[in-house]
């Protein structure tokens, strides 16, 4: 009988997360303070428990995880690897094309990989409060069901647009107890700030962070937890990547590429690193980080010393940037509307060692109508990106005739997100590519510091 569903036994859950450092080149470039001196990673205890500093900092291959955060990823892991033979078929092509399945978490994403661990970690250090930032609300949500697990109070700061299309995300971080901010807010000098300046602000991902940021460095009782882009959060979510290898060697089969959709980085280290430490050892395969054309910051953006949010409260990191004020159109895939992207990621991508491609609203939505018509799912907005991606592979498949195998993550459903797609349907749907002189502009208020990079 052909397999559809690739399944792995609570027991096989990972006992370790994979860090990407350890295979890397070249080591990371370090964040700098607003003088150029690098930062000590001892000025991050501020915002950051002791636990996360190391991580974050870490360079050694595998870091355990504790037992109970395994415990809670036992609610919902080891996800599904599934075989999409049905869109194999619509598609008529020789491809083999899987996806591993993340939207059966309590949040509906893959967000709580390492919103859990943020909120263990807090937690042992005597933590009672975190305060944070969310586009789309997967990652608010996530931290308002792992906070609750652990007794912490949580605050959003929620990108206004965001807060104003998905009144149900909203709904179900208030329901696990979280506070949830439209973003700009008055509560903080960031957001007053921003407000000042354009009182009509649909906010961005960077506002939001500047927001909690100033929270958690404003009371003794709070600390700050960020969703993507750190390179502890990418190391939480490669369980990802590392359940989808033992699931491949379950069949047999191995990806010849691996997409997944990239707006801070998460989603794509997750998905990409754990394969990024055969490709190091010198197997080929493809990693390919997909981003919307509306805020295309590896494929258009500066790769430079920025700042992580809007207001630059954070320390400098390198990475491609489209400038710390850039404040993208109100697309629907919230979660990917972030100025920059992980460092981790830029640097793979600046050494030649990763792909991206940035892809437009409406061709997005296309994809993901198609996958739910032959796999019965319904995306999230931002996993249609990957989507997009995987069906253009596998059509160009059936005009070569080469039967790849390809591997994308499914990241999230798209329940909350239904407006969307009857925005769509009705034909109401835009692309909004970025103009260049916008990006030109945004990018005039990069921080001159004096390790600039060259490009």
């Amino acid at each position: 009988m052909a397999v559809t569903k690739i399944l792995l036994d609570e027991s096989e859950i990972p006992e370790s997360w994979y860090n990407v450092v350890a295979d890397m080149p070249n080591a990371p470039a370090p964040p700098l303070g607003p003088d150029g001196k690098p930062v000590n990673p001892q000025a991050l205890s501020a915002i950051f428990p002791g636990p996360l500093i190391e991580q974050e900092v870490s360079s050694q291959r595998w870091i355990p995880i504790p037992e109970p955060v395994r415990e809670i990823y036992r609610l919902w892991r080891p996800t599904p690897l599934y075989r999409a033979r049905r869109l194999e078929q619509a598609l008529g092509t020789p491809a083999k094309i899987y996806y591993k399945y993340e939207g059966g978490s309590p949040p509906g994403s893959h967000k709580p990989n390492t919103a859990v661990a943020q909120a263990y970690f807090n937690h042992l250090a005597g933590v009672r409060r975190l305060a944070t930032e969310t586009g789309a609300g997967q990652w608010g949500s996530a931290l308002a069901m792992a906070g609750r697990m652990f007794g912490l109070e949580v605050s959003v700061y929620m990108v206004r647009v965001s807060y104003e299309q998905k009144p149900t995300r909203r709904s179900m971080m208030e329901s696990w107890g979280a506070r949830v901010i439209p973003s700009p807010s008055a509560e903080t000098k960031a957001g007053l700030s921003v407000r000042e300046r354009d009182p009509n602000s649909t906010g961005s991902l960077g506002i939001a962070i500047s927001e909690a940021v100033e929270e958690a460095a404003s009371r003794s009782d709070t600390n700050y937890s960020l969703g993507s882009v750190l390179n502890h959060v990418l190391l939480h979510q490669t369980v990802i990547g590392l359940e989808a290898k033992k699931q491949f060697a379950k069949v047999g089969d191995y990806p010849d590429v691996v997409v997944a959709c990239c707006g801070g980085g998460s989603n794509f280290g997750g998905s990409a690193f754990p394969f990024f430490a055969d490709k190091a050892a010198g197997r080929q395969v493809r990693l390919v980080a997909v981003e919307p054309e509306s805020c295309p910051s590896l494929t258009r953006g500066h790769y430079a010393y920025d700042f992580g949010d809007s207001v630059g409260l954070t320390p400098l990191l390198l990475m491609y940037t489209l400038g710390h004020r850039f404040v993208p159109p109100p697309i629907h895939a919230g979660g990917l509307r972030y100025h920059g992207d992980a460092p981790l990621v830029c640097q793979l991508y600046h050494e030649g060692l990763i792909e991206a491609v940035a892809v437009p609203q409406r061709a997005t939505f296309e994809a993901g109508l198609l996958f739910a018509r032959t796999e019965g799912i319904i995306p999230a907005p931002e996993t249609n990106h990957a989507i997009r991606v995987a069906i253009d592979e596998a059509r160009a498949c059936a005009k070569t005739g080469e039967p790849k195998t390809i591997f994308f993550n499914c990241s999230g459903h798209g329940h909350f997100d239904l407006t969307a797609y009857d925005r769509y349907l009705a034909g109401e749907l835009e692309d909004a590519p970025y103009p260049e002189e916008a990006i030109r502009a945004a990018l005039a208020d990069l921080p001159k510091v004096a390790s600039q990079p060259p490009g």
